[in-house]
């Protein structure tokens, strides 16, 4: 049987307020005790910062950086199974179509935001054929106890970013793509660590720049219940990553490969 950190997924729901939607998701259990914001904000809270500062610190506290499985995956020489776990996992989350942002975009809730969006879709789908490469790459999943807790968990994942995709409050979901965006530059360490060890040539990254996104997200959240959606919806995004790699540190324990 698997422990606790296997079987927790986050489950979101829609409660609806006038003519806008609010995700609410549960918080994830792990071995450390509940997960909330590292970085001690409830529902992004805004401030004097501008909305992207503000995502920027939330990213520091509350992204991929700040958990220890992600720095054994791009520290030194990580082992080949959680290598290839943690490629198997990210493909499952992002690699399908259409992917969270493609979603956001298809929504247009703020169209303003439509030019980088679409700058945004057109580069994720050269990340998602780049996890298809490592995919193929990296060979079969690695055997694991609990692999049907996993692919529940997984599957939990998935509809949460669907539901921060098709979000109706102003803000919740471009704040989603952006906290995707700054946190897929430190998955990508991981990804190209794969490619190397893997043989597989290392992609370009296409995707907007930090530049242009922090431009475009102090844009949009220049009012506070903008930037308090665009706050919760990176918030949403980081949980769900944070999540994901306490779910391959758990995996990887039970193989004896921490």
């Amino acid at each position: 049987m698997m422990n606790a950190a296997y079987t927790s997924s986050l489950r979101p729901s829609f409660i609806e307020s006038g003519t806008s939607s609010r995700i609410r998701l549960s918080v994830v259990q792990h071995g450390r005790g509940i997960m909330g914001s590292n970085a001690g904000r409830q529902d992004g809270e805004p401030g004097e910062r501008s909305a992207w500062d503000a995502l920027v610190l939330l990213a520091d506290a509350d992204g991929s950086t700040a958990h220890p499985h992600y720095a054994r995956l791009i520290a030194g020489s990580p082992g080949q199974r959680n290598l290839s776990d943690a490629v198997h996992a990210l493909c499952a989350v992002h690699g399908d179509h259409p992917d969270m942002i493609a979603d956001v975009l298809a929504n247009a809730v703020q169209p303003e935001a439509r030019d980088w969006l679409a700058i945004a879709a057109t580069g994720f789908v050269d990340e998602r054929a780049y996890l298809a490469r490592l995919t193929a790459a990296v060979g079969p999943l690695p055997s694991t106890p609990g692999q049907a807790e996993t692919e529940s968990a997984l599957v939990g994942e998935r509809h949460a970013l669907e539901m921060l995709a098709r979000s109706e409050r102003r803000g919740c979901a471009t704040g989603a793509v952006a906290a995707l965006l700054q946190d897929w530059r430190s998955i990508r360490r991981v990804l190209d660590v794969a490619a190397d060890r893997f043989g597989v040539a290392v992609a370009p990254l296409t995707l907007p720049s930090e530049t242009d996104t922090a431009a475009i997200i102090a844009e949009l959240g220049t009012s506070p219940g903008t930037q308090r959606a665009i706050l919760f919806g990176a918030q949403q995004l980081f949980a769900q990553h944070r999540g994901l790699w306490s779910l391959l540190e758990a995996r990887s324990s039970a193989r004896g490969d921490l």
